[in-house]
């Protein structure tokens, strides 16, 4: 099983898939922005993935807590479900939403501590 060294600390998937939208078994190349979300939502080969911010308001010394929805791409060797947590990356565009595509699966919601 090949996999492709795409820059980034995150584990490997175990399964091997065809996908040429995929990092690590296809030719898709991940730069920018990388951070962790909750899945919100599958579809067929993708996903809405949640991310939670804190913003200072320093105002009234207080923090906001933002969250923000972002469509990405859930190859099958990675195959997110709802309610897990995951590493998404920034790609080129895939599609007029989709700009993302998950790297990493972590575990569920109710595992991170």
């Amino acid at each position: 099983m090949y996999l492709r060294d795409i820059g980034i600390d995150v584990k490997p998937p175990e399964k091997e898939c065809k996908d040429d939208m995929c990092p690590f078994h296809g030719k898709l190349p991940v730069r920018g922005q990388v951070f962790k979300g909750k899945v919100v939502r599958t579809y067929k080969k993708s996903a809405v993935v949640e991310k939670e911010m804190l913003r200072r308001i320093p105002k009234y010394e207080r923090y906001l807590k933002k969250k923000s929805k972002i469509h990405a791409h859930n190859p099958r060797c990675i195959n997110a479900k709802p309610g897990e947590m995951v590493t998404i990356a920034e790609c080129r565009p895939l599609s007029k939403t989709k700009s993302f595509v998950i790297v990493e699966r972590i575990g569920d919601e109710g595992s991170q501590g």
